[in-house]
């Protein structure tokens, strides 16, 4: 797993795919602060490195998944276990808000050299 801060390749997101699922690969954002967790089995493994190591707040904090082969709209999927946060108004695996899925996106585009 990888905390990033700063922009990475797509090669290095192509690797951390390969590492786990082939190709695709879990990241958690938070959404305000502007990084992400890139990698693990479980969304909920990102979520938890983010909390703990850089203070991350629970409501800030959205799973995602990311195919680096893909192109457009098709790169990141918005689907995750740990989005479902009723205190939100999110009450399924995908991020309902527009406004937060802009927020996400503006973050993957930011740090991921596409």
């Amino acid at each position: 797993m990888k905390i990033v801060k700063d922009k990475i390749s797509l090669d290095e997101v192509k690797r951390l795919a390969e590492e786990q699922y082939g190709d695709m690969v879990k990241a958690v954002i938070d959404a305000e602060k502007g990084f992400m967790a890139v990698g693990g089995e479980f969304h909920s493994d990102a979520e938890k490195v983010l909390l703990e190591r850089e203070d991350s707040k629970h409501e800030d904090c959205w799973g995602i998944n990311i195919y680096p082969e893909n192109l457009g709209n098709e790169r990141v999927v918005f689907d995750s276990l740990i989005n479902i946060k009723p205190l939100s108004n999110n009450r399924s695996l995908f991020v309902e808000n527009e406004g937060i899925r802009l927020k996400i996106k503006e973050v993957v585009n930011k740090l991921i050299q596409w």
